[in-house]
């Protein structure tokens, strides 16, 4: 196909976002705290940097989403709505309100402020979030529809048109029309008859939006054209009465509509996938399953591999594909669908539908869109950048027109995201590493000063270079006159008798004087008991409680001087890293 995109276009970018699932009670119901919250409040990170990211370097002219932007929106009930024996009946509307804020400060905030910098030449920017998922809604006869009704009263109508970009976005809510021909769980009878339908209310809407989408979407091609003219929107139409049973009034507004419009291609949007075969291949862009090769001999992929494929089954409150019914009703009533883009499934697949007619005879390409959170079960997350280029010729002739089918006027590129969980492991193994490295840093430590108290006591042993005096031990008095009057008088008898030589001979006389003294009577020399423990002695000698550390680690060979050192040094690194984390994962920017 070719390619109508000069190298000077502005083209209109679109982004599309499939299953934010913002993760709540519902998703990891077993999951204890914190664990828990910190898991809430980490894939809020991950997505709001992620969508920052994306909005600062892409700058996108619109954002879609395809459904599912909550896990457990369908069981936050409204007060209206009472569900016996339900898990999440403590649950209720204040709680989904919250959820919806949530969703806003992730998404809408940031959107609202990239609208300051709008592009030259477009008319705005949008955000379009009314596609709904079986996780917003439920699915089929599972759907409540006051739950659909707040849905759509915050985030829009799920069915609706868009010209962007000179392009037709139909958004239809299959979940609501996946009710159709479902059986009544009470009676098991299928509900596809004309009129009387026990769950009518549920694919009703969607069905009635079906049957005028082809003159929805031609009516907004006139629009968009009247606006590129210079005209206004909508036709001025004469002033003048009409009775209802007039023939003219059934027809005016269909006479309204302009003959010979420009070609404008359809794009279906879709949270559940269009129906396909058992088997068909997604392609290899798929993350979980690559696609298998038929042989060694062929290197071609295989035109059924279950492996690559998305599987064709249904549960309770989940349908992988639409069935057969659904899909060809679609592709019938909106008509002229070229390309399609769906979610739900979490991984990219990509195929073409053959059997469906197109603008351009080829078939329906369709495109499921990976999940942008790294919590939905894909290692890279990613979205889908769309890039539409299509100007339209006003008044365009029948030969340009013919021209124009086989011309290619939209491209895509699939987006991803880091892979989160690759980024724990490396958090898990930088954590053992450090592990590893306080515990060899705590055995050097230890043991280089037990070396160095070791080498120092042995250096500083004294040497008796200077006179030393020996204390008495306690609690052993000295002599006195009364216990021990031989040794006083025979040391005073030896001072007088000058035994004493050089220097200390001449105070033979005081000695003389202070043994008279104290030999005598009244002035008996006063014997210290020592009961009291001397201050200096306890300065300089070491404790019993000392002795027995000591003891204790060379018992121990060490290992108690290494596990303190490695508590410590554990706690030094982990408390200021740990805070800093957490400061990073609670901030809001």
């Amino acid at each position: 196909m070719a390619s109508l995109t000069p190298q000077a276009a502005s083209p209109h970018h679109a982004l599309l976002i499939a299953d934010p699932q913002l993760v709540d009670p519902h998703t990891y119901p077993g999951r204890p705290w914190p664990l828990s919250t910190l898991t809430r409040r980490h894939t809020d990170l991950y997505l709001r940097k992620s969508f920052q990211l994306l909005e600062e370097h892409l700058d996108p002219d619109t954002l879609f989403f395809l459904g599912d932007l909550f896990d457990g929106g369908r069981e936050w009930l409204p007060p209206n709505i009472r569900v016996r024996d339900s898990p999440w009946s403590k649950f209720g509307q204040d709680y989904w309100l919250q959820e919806y804020n949530r969703f806003g400060r992730i998404y809408f905030d940031r959107w609202h402020q990239g609208t300051q910098s709008r592009k030259g030449g477009q008319q705005g920017r949008k955000i379009i979030a009314g596609l709904p998922g079986n996780h917003d809604l439920g699915l089929g006869n599972g759907i409540k529809t006051a739950v659909r009704k707040r849905f759509n009263a915050y985030f829009g109508d799920g069915n609706r048109i868009d010209i962007l970009g000179n392009h037709t976005f139909i958004s239809l809510d299959t979940v609501s029309l996946s009710a159709k021909g479902q059986p009544d769980p009470s009676t098991g009878q299928e509900g596809n008859a004309d009129g009387d339908d026990f769950n009518r209310k549920t694919w009703g809407p969607t069905e009635e939006f079906l049957s005028v989408a082809k003159a929805i979407k031609e009516r907004a091609i006139a629009q968009q054209v009247r606006l590129q003219r210079g005209l206004p929107e909508n036709e001025k139409l004469p002033h003048e009465v009409l009775s209802i049973k007039d023939p003219i009034a059934q027809t005016f507004i269909e006479n309204i509509v302009y003959t010979s419009q420009p070609d404008v291609p359809s794009i279906l949007l879709t949270h559940v996938p269009l129906y396909r075969p058992p088997g068909t291949p997604c392609g290899p862009l798929r993350e979980r399953f690559p696609p298998s090769k038929a042989s060694s001999d062929d290197e071609g992929p295989l035109s059924n591999d279950p492996r690559n494929a998305i599987r064709v089954e249904q549960g309770v409150q989940y349908q992988n594909v639409l069935t057969p019914h659904v899909s060809d009703e679609i592709i019938d009533k909106v008509g002229d669908i070229e390309y399609a883009f769906s979610g739900d499934d979490h991984d990219y697949c990509e195929v073409v539908h053959r059997g469906y007619t197109s603008r351009n005879g080829g078939g329906v390409r369709e495109i499921t869109v990976k999940s942008a959170s790294w919590a939905m079960g894909v290692r890279r997350p990613g979205f889908l950048m769309v890039s539409l280029w299509n100007p339209l010729d006003i008044s365009p002739t029948s030969e340009k027109e013919g021209e124009r089918k086989g011309v290619e006027t939209m491209q895509t590129h699939l987006c991803l995201l880091p892979d989160q969980l690759k980024i724990f492991i490396w958090y898990g193994v930088l954590f053992v590493l450090t592990i590893l490295v306080l515990a060899v840093r705590s055995v050097v430590r230890v043991c280089s000063s037990s070396s160095s108290s070791s080498s120092t006591s042995s250096s500083n042993t004294p040497s008796n270079l200077l006179p030393t005096h020996n204390k008495p031990k306690r609690n052993s008095p000295l002599p006195s006159s009364s216990s021990k009057p031989g040794l006083l008088q025979s040391a005073t008898s030896g001072l007088g008798n000058g035994n004493i030589s050089n220097g200390l001979a001449s105070r033979s006389s005081a000695g003389k004087q202070l043994a008279a003294r104290t030999a005598s009577p009244g002035y008996a020399y006063n014997t210290y008991a020592y009961d009291e423990q001397d201050p200096l002695d306890e300065r300089w000698s070491d404790s019993n409680d000392d002795v027995d550390k000591r003891k204790r680690e060379s018992d121990d060979g060490g290992l108690a001087a290494v596990v303190r050192e490695f508590r410590g040094s554990l706690l030094r690194v982990s408390v200021p890293a740990t805070l800093w984390w957490l400061w990073l994962v609670w901030r809001r920017r």
